[in-house]
C-alpha cells in the first residue's frame, strides 16, 4: 500500500473520541513484523508496536486515531476523503492522522536502523486522555522499556511545511474564584455588600496579568479571564457573590503555588474562594539534545526550511512523555485547518514528512 492509499485508508474510520472504529486493528495488521501489544482501558483503546533492530537507542513515534466530531456545514462527507487539488479533505487530515500515517510508512519501510523502534497509538488524545498514552507509558515504565526519544506527529507548522518544530509546551492551570458579599436592594447599597465592587479596583492587577517574563523558550505565563458572572439579571437587587473563572498557560518559571500566593495576596481582607487544576505540566527538550538537533537538520535538509523552535500552542501527548524522563520533540504538517469545517491536508506534505521521518530513523 503506497503512502496516500494509506492516508485515505486512515481517514475513512469514523474513530470520534473516544472511539477508534477498527482503525487500530487495521494498523496492527499493517505493521505486520512488529510486536504488538493491546492496552486497552475502559473505552479507550491503545497500541504500542516495536521492533529491536539492534543494541541501539530507543526511538518511538506517538500520536492519536481519534479525531473531533465534524459538526456541520461541510462540503463533502468528513468521512469519506475527498481529493482535490493536490488536497484531501477529511476530519483528521491535519489533526493528525497526517502524522500517523507518515511515520507508520517512515517505520514499515526502515531499511538502516540499529535500535529499537516503537509507535504508541490511542483513541482518546482529544478528549480527557485519562486512559490513552498515559496508561501505555505506565506499562512501558513497568516493563523498564521505556524510549529514550521520542517524536510526536502534531500538526505543527503555521505557515509553510517545515517550519516549525516543537520542543516543549506550556503548562495549563485553571481556575475559579468565587468572591461573597451581602445582597441588598439596589437603593440602599450601603445595606449590602456588592462583589462587583470590592473586585473592580483589583481587576488590573488580575486580567492579563504575566506571572513571570518568559524565555527564549516560553511567552511569559499570563492570567487570562474566560468567564465573569455575578447576580440574577436584575437591575434592582445588589448580588452576594460573583464567580470569576481564568486560564494560565504556564512555562517551567510559574507554577501552580506561585498563582494561588499571587492571588490570595491580591485578595487578601475579602471573602473568596479559590479552586485550582492543574491540567497540564510544562515541559521542554534541551535544543542541543540529539533529538532536537537531528530532527531540525534533516528538516533544513529535505525542505530546505530552517524551522524554528516552538512551544507555544495547547498540549498534547508529548507532555506525558516529557513526564516519564523521555526526550520529546513535535513535527506534523501545516495546522491552519485543525478541528474546522472542510479541514484538509496536501498530500505532499504528507509524503515529506514520511521522508523526514525515514532519514531521522536512518541517521540516528
Amino acid at each position: 500500500m503506497n503512502i496516500k492509499d494509506l492516508f485515505l485508508k486512515l481517514l475513512s474510520y469514523k474513530s470520534i473520541t473516544p472511539n477508534d472504529a477498527g482503525s487500530l486493528d487495521f494498523i496492527e495488521k499493517y505493521m505486520a513484523g512488529f510486536n504488538a501489544v493491546r492496552i486497552d482501558k475502559k473505552d479507550t483503546k491503545n497500541l504500542l508496536l516495536y521492533k529491536e533492530f539492534g543494541d541501539g537507542e530507543h526511538l518511538c513515534f506517538a500520536g492519536h486515531v481519534d479525531v473531533v466530531p465534524p459538526g456541520n456545514g461541510w462540503n463533502s462527507d468528513p468521512f469519506v476523503p475527498l481529493v482535490k487539488d493536490g488536497y484531501i479533505y477529511a476530519r483528521g487530515a491535519q489533526d493528525m492522522k497526517s502524522g500517523v500515517c507518515a511515520f507508520l510508512q517512515a517505520c514499515k519501510n526502515v531499511t538502516n536502523f540499529r535500535g529499537t523502534l516503537s509507535i504508541v497509538l490511542t483513541s482518546d488524545e482529544e478528549g480527557d486522555g485519562k486512559f490513552g498514552t498515559i496508561e501505555v507509558l505506565k506499562y512501558l515504565k513497568n516493563k523498564n522499556f521505556l524510549p529514550d526519544f521520542a517524536i510526536v506527529a502534531e500538526p505543527t507548522c503555521t505557515e509553510v511545511f517545515g517550519d516549525t518544530i516543537k520542543i516543549g509546551r506550556r503548562g495549563s492551570i485553571n481556575g475559579v474564584l468565587e468572591v461573597f458579599g451581602k445582597q441588598g436592594h439596589a437603593a440602599y447599597p450601603e445595606k449590602s455588600l456588592n462583589p462587583i465592587d470590592l473586585i473592580s479596583p483589583l481587576m488590573d492587577k488580575l486580567a492579563g496579568h504575566n506571572f513571570d517574563d518568559g524565555d527564549e523558550n516560553f511567552t511569559p505565563s499570563q492570567l487570562v479571564i474566560t468567564y465573569i458572572r455575578s447576580g440574577m439579571e436584575v437591575t434592582n437587587v445588589t448580588p452576594g457573590h460573583l464567580k470569576l473563572m481564568f486560564n494560565v498557560r504556564n512555562s517551567t518559571k510559574t507554577d501552580k503555588e506561585d498563582i494561588q500566593k499571587y492571588i490570595e495576596d491580591l485578595f487578601s481582607g475579602l471573602d473568596f474562594k479559590l479552586t485550582l487544576f492543574q491540567g497540564a505540566k510544562p515541559f521542554v527538550t534541551n535544543r542541543d539534545s540529539k533529538i532536537v538537533k537531528l530532527l531540525q537538520d534533516t528538516t533544513y535538509k529535505m525542505t530546505r526550511q530552517k524551522p524554528i523552535l516552538s512551544t507555544s500552542g495547547g498540549t498534547s501527548d508529548a507532555r506525558l512523555f516529557a513526564q516519564f524522563g523521555v526526550k520529546t520533540v513535535e513535527l506534523g504538517v501545516i495546522n491552519d485547518r485543525i478541528h474546522a469545517i472542510d479541514e484538509r491536508c496536501k498530500l505532499t506534505e504528507v509524503e515529506d514528512l514520511e521522508k523526514i521521518f525515514k532519514k531521522t530513523i536512518e541517521n540516528f
